[in-house]
């Protein structure tokens, strides 16, 4: 036999990697563990099993952490919090480091018992997670070190509760707490109940190094502890990882009460590629990006998009690569995809491929066959899939790739962004200009580029749309885990609109009546009439009427969201354009500064200096925001790949603001010109009490050059029209400046398509203040990060 011959008729042999490492650790334990609580461990009562899916033998007893022990563990994190803050940046950073040394040096232990118990395959948790859970310690480490300089004006935000997922549990649990420990956080977390052993894992590790007690707490249990974390007053901010569904009530539950959230959801993400791409390196990717995990991926490339003259042969290519994929044991080295985590979440992808198969697609599964031990399920090639379809839509998060095709890029883009969710994507093609050009094009908050499923501390991760709103890794990581370091002052008033109140006339009953002045509502860069037709009286401080202000409703709201959504040109102009229509804002209303000084003056009884005041910071607040529209760069990540990963920030799109009531001009200019300088189309509810400065300002709109649609006012009662707002599934972030409990409600109704609330929880801002006016949080929340992955070199 030749060499050749050798070669090509060779098959793989079993190459298992020992368990006896983790095995030992669970003797060691009696295979029963407690829960993690003020530096100690404490025994919990009642237990649940962790199974190895591979086999569906139990491995250990896992601790069901109940309200006792979620109230200890707030507690303890609580009173942790003044000394872990006072020990500073560089007290921290020595922590994290010696948590990512100590990582490093159980890695090899590490990844079996993550091949145990959640049952990827070895090579993933040996090569990529482990690694990569290090990486983010060390990353973090460095950013507890510099956060005194480089985010002096931010503090901590408090005690933190992080729920993760079981596809990547120790991963899920770095991405969360080295971000909140350097920050100055205290954590308590919950890892997912089918996959706890890691994270156990990781509590003796933080015992070991010494950190403090009650600075890291653990609790494990399943959907009820987590409900309790999110619900505890206690907790000042909680991360969730896991399904929209879930997403949602978290959402809804957090609601009003104060605490800061992030979301890392669901994603249906598209895989596209051009017939200039490389194939073969495209067929390898497809490999990557949907059984990587065996699916089991929340940016898994599920939907695979396929010029329509490569289509055949990519499919072609797809079926001779899955008859080589290898099903087995998880812990052998030589295996491709190892078992889905659990049974129900198996039956749930039987169930969506017969549903699939019912609505007439075309499925395709490999000759071979599973493993009859254990829950697996083989790699599934869906044809003939339509866009609307069910297996199209839906996340099925298993090893079930839907392929359809497109003509040109722009068919190419719509059917990728044809999906609610916006995690990720995968860009294919030779031509560097095509992938650049489409990757901004797609709404999800991470693109690779001829490459798929790279992740790296440095780099933010977290979605559009649906697929819930914050980032992890990277600069923008650190920001779901801080705040400004000023307060706001007053709470913010409810507004109280009387329509009954009418024009005053002359006591004499023969006189003529006082002639109305009545103003317009501003959409689509026209002058426009309540739909409704009815008014309220808009009052001085004093009580006299000054006029009266359109009195908007769901229609109005509606008829502007829809003249933002055909200004949709905006949010793809230059910097520069932008920069310079909002200079020639401050222009003119710098003409007519003295105008709009004797309209505070009347509506507020500002004396003749402050009411000046108020025009002339409005000015610089245009000459600021001006200044930032062609200067609000991204990044270029230092991620130890070869490739350049850029983080752009992209605007909102329409972006929805509720305005305060007191100095109606400055606070309305403070909110609408980062937005629309940064490149969103607003729909502006003004000072509910005090909209007449508002609707002056249109004036300045319609001849400053300011594109139709761009700004849109809606006036009348702050509150209903925040709920529009809130419920309107157009309207993709929404900023609400109103009391504590329209931020309250606008968060509950948010739910629809998990648009963010950005609020200053009921309170007051000091406008005049550069930090609280023009600060850096007004330029972060007009804009997402997306990140592309691009990577170079042969």
């Amino acid at each position: 036999m030749t060499v050749k011959e050798a070669f090509t008729t060779m098959s793989y042999g079993p190459a298992p990697e020992s368990a006896a490492p983790a095995e030992d650790w669970l003797r060691q334990h009696d295979g029963r563990f407690g829960v993690f609580v003020d530096g100690g461990w404490h025994a919990v009562d009642d237990t649940f099993e962790a199974v190895d899916p591979s086999t569906t033998a139990p491995i250990a007893a896992i601790a069901q952490a109940g309200a006792d022990e979620v109230e200890r563990a707030v507690d303890a994190a609580r009173r942790a919090l003044s000394d872990w803050q006072a020990l500073g940046g560089h007290g921290r950073a020595r922590f994290l480091y010696a948590i990512a040394r100590q990582i490093q040096k159980r890695s090899r232990f590490l990844a079996v018992l993550e091949t145990l118990d959640n049952g990827k395959p070895i090579r993933e948790t040996r090569d990529l997670d482990i690694p990569l859970v290090a990486r983010h310690f060390y990353h973090h480490a460095g950013w507890a070190q510099l956060l005194d300089r480089e985010l002096a004006d931010h503090e901590a935000v408090g005690v933190c509760g992080q729920i993760i997922p079981w596809n990547f549990p120790l991963l899920m649990l770095a991405w969360k707490v080295a971000p909140a420990l350097a920050t100055g956080n205290t954590v308590i977390l919950k890892p997912a109940e089918f996959t706890s052993l890691t994270a156990l894992a990781f509590a003796e590790i933080c015992a070991e190094v010494g950190l403090p007690p009650g600075v890291f707490n653990l609790l494990t249990g399943d959907g009820r502890t987590g409900e309790l974390i999110v619900r505890h007053e206690g907790i000042d901010k909680i991360a969730f990882t896991g399904s929209t569904e879930v997403g949602r009530l978290i959402r809804e539950a957090t609601a009003g009460s104060g605490k800061k959230l992030s979301l890392e959801l669901g994603g249906k993400s598209p895989f596209v590629i051009f017939d200039d791409a490389d194939l073969d390196a495209a067929v390898e990717g497809v490999v990557d990006a949907i059984w990587f995990n065996q699916g089991q991926v929340c940016c898994a490339g599920s939907r695979l998009l396929v010029q329509e003259s490569v289509h055949d042969v990519v499919v072609e290519k797809l079926r001779e690569r899955m008859e080589r994929l290898r099903m087995g044991p998880p812990l052998d080295k030589a295996i491709d995809l190892g078992a889905i985590v659990a049974s129900v979440q198996l039956e749930r992808i039987r169930g969506l491929v017969d549903e699939g198969r019912a609505e007439g697609a075309t499925c395709w599964q490999p000759s071979w066959a599973c493993p009859t031990d254990g829950w697996f399920y083989p790699p599934t090639l869906f044809t003939n899939v339509e866009p609307a379809s069910k297996l199209a839509q839906v996340e099925i998060f298993g090893p079930v790739l839907v392929t359809m095709t497109f003509r040109t890029p722009v068919e190419a883009v719509a059917l990728a962004n044809n999906t609610r969710y916006g995690l990720a994507a995968s860009v294919w093609s030779e031509n560097v200009n095509l992938a650049l050009d489409i990757a901004p094009k797609l709404q999800a908050g991470v693109v690779w580029i001829n490459c798929t499923n790279h992740f790296d501390a440095a780099s933010g991760f977290g979605g559009y749309r649906e697929s819930g709103f914050g980032r992890e890794g990277g600069r923008e990581g650190l920001f779901e885990y801080l705040k400004p370091a000023w307060r706001g002052t007053d709470d913010e008033p409810e507004v109280e609109i009387d329509s009954t109140a009418e024009l005053s006339t002359a006591a004499d009953p023969l006189a003529l009546p006082g002639l109305d002045r009545t103003a317009k509502m501003y959409i689509g860069g026209k002058q426009k009439r309540p739909d409704g037709g009815n008014s309220y009286p808009v009052l001085g401080v004093d009580g006299s009427l000054i006029g009266h202000a359109g009195l908007g409703n769901r229609k109005d709201i509606r008829n502007a969201v829809e003249a933002a959504r055909k200004a949709a040109s905006w949010s793809s102009t230059t910097g520069h354009l932008r920069a310079q229509i909002v200079y020639f804002l401050a222009e003119n209303l710098h003409s007519r500064r003295r105008e709009f000084a004797q309209r505070i003056r009347t509506l507020t009884g500002e004396d003749d200096a402050q009411a000046l005041r108020e025009v002339d910071t409005a000015i610089h607040r245009l000459f600021t925001w001006a200044a930032w529209a062609d200067k609000n760069d991204g990044a270029v990540h230092a991620t130890p790949f070869r490739n350049v990963t850029l983080a752009m920030p992209e605007p909102w799109g329409i972006l929805a603001i509720t305005c305060p009531v007191a100095q109606p001009l400055l606070a309305f200019v403070s909110l609408i010109a980062p937005a629309i300088a940064l490149g969103n189309r607003v729909v502006a509810v003004p000072s509910s009490r005090w909209p007449l400065l508002a609707t002056d300002f249109y004036q300045v709109l319609e001849t400053s050059d300011v594109p139709a649609g761009v700004v849109n006012i809606v006036t009348g009662d702050r509150a209903g029209l925040g709920r529009v707002l809130a419920e309107h599934d157009e309207v993709a972030c929404l900023w609400s400046f109103g009391s504590r409990e329209e931020a309250a409600t606008a968060e509950r109704l948010s739910i629809g398509n998990l648009k963010p609330v950005w609020s200053n929880g009921g309170r007051t801002r000091d406008w005049y203040d550069p930090r609280q006016g023009e600060g850096d949080d007004l330029r972060r929340w007009s804009t997402q990060i997306k990140n592309i992955w691009v990577p170079y070199g042969e």
